[in-house]
């Protein structure tokens, strides 16, 4: 038995893309038992990965030390006896719960000058693992190894019977074709489809004899209303804020085609091997993009895009703006039909 403690990244997109690396570690070690340490709003998604034994909750939020936590922690995994660790963040402090555990090979990128508390460190070079998914796919192999292409994409397992029962309990129906629209982004409005966009695709798509399911979290509540009213059809059923990440799982995986921003949702969506229509600004698909045969990505590859910006600076968000509600609609329909 080979026995490996991950610490995964928090957000809800890098946790998805981590999984491949989960598929590697399980290849490399046959007999493995993997946990791991995330944060208590991804556990619904690596309880639904399999490779995973125990998903553990971190409860330390980003920029929190609490150094005196971090080790009783630390000191609770011992009787585990893993192996080693993988440490998917970058921080300092990510590297210290497998420090306190006493686990006796870290391995990592040396990120925030982590010589001592990785014994396995590795440098990272961006030229060479250009994208997220690689980079922690990396780390799978031993210290010299090469990534060897192409990086499995992420998969997530979804129980039937629950998913139909999480469909009943908010009374939708499958009768019309599912669009699932994903509106928002945790980084920034640079990220986001103008909701009047979404609005206008949400009444074609109802014209054309499908329904609209809206997710998100509470923070895309306001987004998901505004859809909805601006839309002004029956067939869109506003759910974001509504659901819990468990719900959204099931019910993303229902859904005949998913349009999204890019955010943890897309990369949700993937691993469910939906077909994906994934939008882009700000940001980069060569960064991380939905990792899928069946995604499609739109952007209008602007001179000023990507730029990285949590808001525009030149103030008109044209890579957005630009991208029309006709033009997404076109890329849905060749998957609806």
């Amino acid at each position: 038995m080979y026995s490996i403690l991950v610490v995964a990244p928090a957000w809800v997109g890098d946790s998805v893309m981590a999984e491949p690396l989960y598929q590697l570690l399980s290849k490399k070690h046959r007999d493995l038992v993997l946990d791991v340490l995330a944060p208590g709003w991804t556990l619904p998604l690596l309880q639904r990965m399999p490779q995973v034994r125990n998903a553990i909750e971190n409860p330390f939020a980003h920029g929190q030390l609490r150094l005196q936590e971090r080790r009783a922690l630390g000191v609770s995994l011992r009787p585990h006896r893993y192996d080693q660790a993988i440490v998917l963040p970058n921080s300092l402090k990510s590297a210290l719960i497998p420090w306190f555990a006493n686990i006796p090979k870290r391995t990592g990128f040396v990120g925030e000058m982590r010589y001592g508390l990785l014994n396995d460190a590795r440098k990272l070079e961006p030229d060479a693992l250009p994208l997220m998914v690689e980079r922690f796919a990396f780390l799978a192999g031993d210290k010299g190894d090469v990534l060897r292409r192409p990086v499995p994409n992420p998969r997530m397992v979804v129980d039937s019977a629950q998913a139909k029962a999480t469909l009943a309990s908010l009374g939708l129906s499958l009768a019309k074709p599912v669009v699932a629209f994903c509106p928002g982004a945790e980084y920034g409005e640079a990220k986001r489809w103008p909701a009047r966009h979404f609005a206008e695709l949400a009444r074609n798509i109802g014209e054309s004899g499908g329904q609209v399911w809206i997710f998100g979290s509470g923070k895309d509540r306001e987004i998901g209303d505004a859809i909805s009213l601006a839309a002004g059809a029956d067939d869109v059923h506003q759910l974001a804020g509504k659901t819990t990440l468990d719900q959204a799982v099931d019910l993303l995986s229902f859904a005949t085609v998913v349009v999204t921003n890019d955010s943890g949702l897309m990369h949700v969506a993937a691993a469910l091997d939906r077909p994906i229509i994934a939008l882009f600004g700000s940001s980069s698909p060569g960064f991380t993009p939905p990792l899928s045969q069946k995604a499609q990505i739109l952007s209008l590859n602007l001179p000023c895009s990507p730029c990285f910006k949590r808001v525009c600076p030149l103030g008109h968000l044209d890579c957005l703006n630009k991208l029309s509600p006709q033009q997404v609609y076109q890329a849905v329909l060749a998957v609806l039909h």
